[in-house]
């Protein structure tokens, strides 16, 4: 019988899907039929086959060779069936056993003269594979490396067509040059954004002790790292915003091992694994051009979905800088992974699911010109021209973000002093893991890690405040500071605050300074953040400038203005 199985995994987003590749052959005229809803890489998979084999001093059967993938009903994408395909047909023509390959995975694609070239998602792959219950995989050699992170699969990586064959036969392995094949970047979902870190790039971590001054901003910082809260720095140019951003993924803890598999399988997907570290094991910092569209910022592309910047800073840090500059589409397609932590993206090729639990950190100036700050003298903007700009940020967007911070210009004390005002990023970085080691201890048993996560109503009823600790708050609701989701919102963060200050619940104290975290709204000493959360050495600056008041006034903002305020819609898209 003229027939052999193999298999093979074809990826839907970041989910691994097991193939079944199958090869008839029987006589007839000379046909090569490829069946079971392959897209245009996989059937072009046909010439590519046909010429490595010949290439690698293997037959080619003059007969009708039919080869199908099932389950018909799933979309085959990409080149990586080469292997299984080649393979299959050889088992079929009678010149290998075909029991060797029935329990064989293979994942890769093969070039013209027989070389296996990598293919972008090998890592979620081999994940695929070990949940069906397969424990051996054949990949490129040049990716071997980050297959075995996947534990309890044996791995063998091949470098060429002939190499594979050989071992299948049980022949001597032929002496061949390693080629570098693995894959590139995606340009459709990497595009016109940056992808660094310190697992991702392999460069120096930026540390907190060179921001000069800024103590209310390190704060910020500080409590957004504990309880994975979302920020929104407003000030002038070169006041520091993106230093700061900058320095948030080294708070954040190392990520544990099945977050790191993850994100990883993420960023294979994309492409932008280095082939030494294969292992993300720190969290990811992405921060995308403010040209960036919509589908390169949640996920898109020609034909199936493939992950955006929201899934490559999944566990991480997604940095938008200037952040009114980005279109108002592309910015209010962020709201629903804000809040469920994952994208679902629908194509008529298909409805794809992609993680995006990230910490979102946006930057903005205070106007168009960026001057308005202290006085304001300096600004050549009009009113009018301020609340447009800043009205780009949609309120239904703001009332999602949990601390606002205005960033203050830099004072010549602060710039000069020598040996800096700051920790360490090592010193903050201790005081986050503590305090995230208490929410932990808090929510152990459920399904939440940070107090970012855990809905509202889990936080009113099941762990309480200290008496009358939500008064103000509750006076901000009714005068219409605060949406109730933007309550919910202040309850984290004051749990955020408390951990970080060592107590078992929410005071007034923690709530009320959660509540100047996100309306900008001073409320005296009590609320003095630098005083108990963290020690930076110098005492905050007190400012009561104008931007401080553009901030407060934006926290009004509620995610129903776009009822009664008609022009609201208009400017929002300018």
């Amino acid at each position: 019988m003229a027939f052999a199985r193999t298999r093979s995994v074809t990826l839907l987003g970041v989910d691994g899907v097991l193939v079944e590749v199958q090869a008839d052959i029987e006589p007839g005229l000379a046909v090569f039929n490829l069946v079971g809803l392959p897209d245009k890489s996989v059937s072009e998979s046909r010439d590519r086959v046909r010429a490595a084999l010949v290439n690698s001093d293997e037959e080619w059967p003059p007969r009708r060779i039919t080869v199908g993938l099932s389950p018909a009903t799933v979309p085959k994408t990409g080149s990586g069936f080469d292997l299984a395909v080649a393979c299959a047909i050889v088992a079929a023509n009678g010149k290998l056993d075909p029991d060797r390959l029935a329990d064989l995975v293979m994942v890769g694609e093969v070039g013209l003269d027989g070389r296996v070239r990598s293919v972008r998602g090998i890592l979620p792959s081999v994940m695929a594979a070990a949940a069906a219950d397969c424990r051996r995989v054949v990949v490129p050699e040049s990716v071997a490396v980050e297959a075995r992170l996947v534990p309890d699969v044996s791995v063998l990586g091949v470098r060429s067509l002939r190499h594979l064959l050989a071992v299948l036969r049980g022949q001597p392995v032929p002496d061949e040059p390693t080629p570098d094949t693995r894959p590139g970047p995606d340009p459709d979902t990497v595009g016109p954004m940056l992808v660094s870190g310190p697992s991702v790039l392999g460069a120096l971590a930026p540390d907190m002790s060179e921001v000069a001054g800024q103590a209310r901003a390190r704060r910020a910082l500080e409590v957004c790292a504990a309880g994975g809260h979302h920020l929104y720095l407003l000030g002038p140019p070169g006041a520091g915003k993106t230093m700061l951003a900058e320095r948030l993924p080294g708070l954040l803890p190392p990520l544990d091992t099945s977050a790191a598999l993850e994100v990883s399988a993420v960023h294979s997907v994309a492409g932008t694994l280095p082939p030494d570290r294969p292992l993300v094991e720190e969290p990811p910092f992405c921060a995308p051009h403010h040209s960036a569209t919509m589908p390169s910022l949640v996920g898109g592309g020609n034909g199936l979905p493939r992950p955006g910047a929201v899934s490559l800073a999944h566990q991480g840090v997604l940095f938008l800088d200037e952040a009114p500059e980005f279109s108002s589409r592309a910015l209010d397609a962020l709201r629903q992974p804000l809040e469920s932590g994952t994208v679902t993206v629908a194509r008529s090729a298909g409805t794809l699911r992609f993680p995006a639990r990230f910490l979102l950190v946006l930057a903005a100036n205070p106007c168009p010109c960026g001057r308005f700050a202290g006085k304001g003298l300096d600004c050549t903007c009009s009113a009018a021209m301020r609340a447009k700009y800043l009205a780009r940020l949609s309120g239904p967007l703001l009332d999602r973000i949990d601390v606002r911070v205005t960033v203050d210009p830099v004072s010549r004390a602060e710039l000069l002093e020598p040996g800096g005002t700051g920790e360490s990023t090592k010193v903050v970085a201790a005081r986050v893991r503590e305090a995230r080691e208490r929410a932990a201890y808090r929510f152990e048993g459920t399904p939440w890690a940070t107090n970012a996560e855990v809905p509202g109503r889990e936080l009113r009823t099941r762990w309480a405040t200290e008496p009358d600790a939500l008064s103000t708050a509750a006076r901000d609701l009714e005068r219409g500071m605060l949406t109730a989701r933007g309550l919910d919102r202040v309850l984290r963060v004051a749990w955020t605050i408390a951990d970080l200050r060592g107590r078992d619940r929410p005071s007034m104290e923690d709530v009320d300074t959660a509540l100047e975290f996100r309306t900008g709204v001073r409320r005296g000493a009590a609320s003095d953040v630098t005083a108990t959360v963290g020690r930076s050495g110098r005492a905050p600056r007190m400012t009561t400038d104008m931007a401080q008041a553009t901030l407060a006034q934006l926290a009004t903002m509620d995610v129903d203005r776009e009822l009664h305020d008609p022009e609201y819609e208009t400017v929002g898209e300018a």
